[in-house]
């Protein structure tokens, strides 16, 4: 069996190479409403409705509790920040709170159209509010804020407050083109365009996407990574896994409006260019060398991606604005396709000098996920790549130079092949359960290390951090639980620790897949660690923690809405090695602690640290110019100074990269080395 376990599902992987063209009817002057949902969306929507309860992993029935966070989670997908309803459309759509689940039961969708044409009729009546307010004068010296922060506000009461509210919006959002160095009539063009396209878009919307987005409200009240796909989505997947895609390598989503960056893929153009992060926001896209640069704000997610995606060894230049704030930098990316040798195992002997003089070899992996050529391998190829025989390549060639002590980088791996991750466990420890998985009916299952031996039974560190995720985190967890090495990196791991699988309706309804009702993907199984805690929401903690701004970015599965709770299941027997002593521990501890105390790029970092958290607490923002651009400054430099700490912990084209952190981490190496030796513990490998 091949599972995968990456951090970023299905979904992600759509949006990175599947295209669909827009719909080309012109924007209606007046909400006209769609006409209501179909007979086959009413089947699919009871379908889904008996189907969770058999195949969630919760088992838990579409309930008043699904009810209640589907309403809201209904209405943040369209008006996330409560521009556009007024309260006491809020407060209509309260009555269904504990009765949305009987509709769906029954496949009644009305009230699932009541609100979306509610939302229509909302849309036209702010754009046009919009248009009317682009005319007019606005006072840039007035002192007066914006709500950045959703949680913090409420819908308008009635229509003087959305107009104001608009108003306040309309002055950000010349302020920010403003900071882009676009002013005057050509910044009001730029957004009239924007907000008519963002009107029109919505009214292009069909009776599929409504469902769409409708029943993954529904799903993802049980977790975030149970999802509804419709038709159209089912056949951008089918196209997907028929079709070998190109484009730049990066798993895009939308929020307000905005096209963000969720993921770099390993290998792929993206991580070649090496600028591109996650949590960037891509504002405009251009083709070729010097094609026209187009406004993408509020634009289909799916015809930004159409835009991005092309064929191999052309250029697309993206106007991005990193993390989101501060000038829009320009990125010539050439399209490439993702190859194997550019995202698997590299090593490297470091040759460490520790603050006492004392040189020591230290083999260092770098390793950015879990992979398997698998064509190859049904080949019976002998020379098939995976990440557990390139690893144990390197291992032999670290013994034969002498190394010390291995060091395992998994800081940015998000996943992959499972089979992967406990074959590749299995070079460190010498057979026994790596990790255990939960089934929907209650069940399970341990999956284990066959293979007597190891490759290295030497000092082991292994690099964590936010990004790692799913398969990484097995790895992790099983070392951690196996007292095998030692963890260091931020306080925890992702804490992603589900498994989907995607479900064909028309199969599930009829027997056969000759129509097309869309898909489910649903979370059925979780992972558990040999001890028997899950990596759900908690992931792996570190043994040794070092100061980091992605501990602090909201990339964890405890940031997503309803994921679901860390629990235990019963401990796996397995043997537990003496490799991670307490006292060898406490004093690693004391003496990475007394380095990062007194090291100026760690005190610097710590500011950093600070300064980011301020930030991601403010809930206004004033829209008084010089106060606007005087935090606009700030911000810059901040986000500069992040953008180089990342780049520095993140490195695309480098085995090993030497800075403060790196060396930090290589202190620990070698201090738990020698802890280890003067215990007698440690091993040639």
């Amino acid at each position: 069996m091949h599972l995968h376990a990456g951090r970023f599902g299905f979904r992600s992987l759509v949006l990175v190479a599947a295209a669909a063209a827009m719909l080309s009817c012109p924007c209606p002057s007046q909400a006209e409403g769609l006409p209501g949902a179909t007979a086959k969306d009413s089947q699919v929507a009871k379908i889904v409705s008996l189907l969770m309860p058999r195949r969630h992993i919760s088992r838990r029935e579409v309930d008043d509790q699904a009810s209640e966070r589907a309403l809201g989670l209904y209405l943040k997908s369209l008006d996330p920040m409560k521009l556009y309803f007024y309260q006491s459309d809020y407060d209509d759509f309260t009555q269904y709170e504990t009765t949305l689940d009987d509709y769906v039961r029954k496949g009644d969708l009305s009230v699932t159209y009541k609100i979306f044409n509610r939302f229509l009729e909302r849309v036209d009546e702010r754009v046009k509010t919009a248009n009317e307010l682009l005319d007019q004068e606005h006072d840039f010296d007035r002192e007066e804020s914006i709500v950045i922060d959703p949680e913090a506000t409420r819908y308008p009461l009635n229509a003087d407050e959305a107009r104001d509210r608009w108003r306040r919006q309309i002055k950000y959002n010349l302020l920010d083109l403003k900071d882009e160095g676009k002013e005057g009539e050509e910044a009001i063009e730029q957004l009239r365009r924007r907000y008519n396209r963002y009107a029109r878009r919505w009214h292009q919307t069909d009776t599929d996407d409504v469902l769409e987005i409708f029943l993954t409200s529904i799903t993802s009240s049980y977790d975030p990574h149970t999802t509804y796909m419709s038709p159209s989505s089912l056949e951008d997947f089918e196209m997907l896994m028929r079709l070998s895609l190109d484009g730049i390598g990066a798993a895009l989503r939308e929020k307000d409006g905005y096209t963000v960056v969720t993921n770099i893929i390993p290998g792929g153009a993206a991580a070649k260019h090496g600028k591109l992060k996650e949590d960037d926001y891509v504002v405009s896209v251009g083709q070729g060398e010097d094609g026209e640069m187009v406004d993408i704000v509020e634009m289909p997610l799916k015809q930004v991606v159409s835009m991005i995606r092309g064929k191999a060894g052309t250029t697309v230049r993206l106007g991005v604005k990193p993390g989101g704030v501060g000038d829009v930098e320009i990125y010539k990316i050439v399209r490439a396709k993702v190859q194997l040798e550019d995202s698997a195992a590299r090593g490297q002997v470091i040759e460490h000098k520790g603050s006492d003089g004392k040189v020591m070899k230290i083999g260092y992996i770098n390793l950015p996920s879990f992979y398997m050529d698998m064509e190859a391998a049904r080949q019976n190829r002998r020379d098939y790549r995976s990440s557990t025989r390139d690893v144990r390549r390197i291992l032999d060639d670290f013994r034969e130079q002498g190394v010390e002590c291995v060091t395992l980088d998994l800081s940015k791996n998000g996943g992959g092949s499972l089979t992967e991750a406990i074959s590749l466990t299995g070079l460190f420890i010498d057979q026994g359960t790596v990790v255990q998985v939960k089934n929907a009916d209650g069940s399970v299952d341990q999956y284990d290390d066959e293979e007597r031996g190891v490759a290295w039974d030497g000092p082991l560190v292994v690099m964590t951090s936010q990004f790692s995720a799913s398969a990484s985190e097995i790895l992790a967890g099983a070392i951690r639980d196996y007292r095998r090495g030692l963890i260091v990196g931020d306080e925890k791991t992702h804490g992603k620790g589900t498994v989907q699988t995607l479900m064909d309706l028309a199969r599930e309804l009829l027997g056969t897949n000759r129509e097309n009702y869309g898909a489910l993907k649903v979370t059925l199984q979780q992972f558990y660690l040999p001890d028997g805690d899950s990596t759900q929401k908690e992931g792996v903690p570190a043994d040794v923690v070092l100061p980091s701004l992605t501990t602090y970015m909201d990339i964890g599965e405890d940031d997503l809405q309803y994921a679901l709770e860390h629990d235990r299941v019963p401990k796996a027997n397995h043997h537990v090695y003496n490799m991670l002593p307490p006292d060898v521990l406490g004093v690693v501890r004391a003496r990475s602690t007394e380095r990062v105390a007194e090291n100026e790029e760690f005190i610097e970092l710590q500011r950093r640290i600070d300064s980011y958290r301020r930030q991601k607490e403010e809930k206004f923002l004033s829209l008084a110019e010089s106060e606007f651009f005087e935090r606009r400054k700030e911000l810059d430099a901040d986000k500069e100074e992040e953008k180089e700490a990342l780049d520095q912990q993140t490195p695309d084209d480098e085995v090993y990269r030497k800075y403060f952190y790196n060396d930090e981490v290589l202190n620990i190496a070698k201090d738990y080395t020698e802890g280890l030796k003067q215990q007698n513990l440690a091993h040639a490998g």
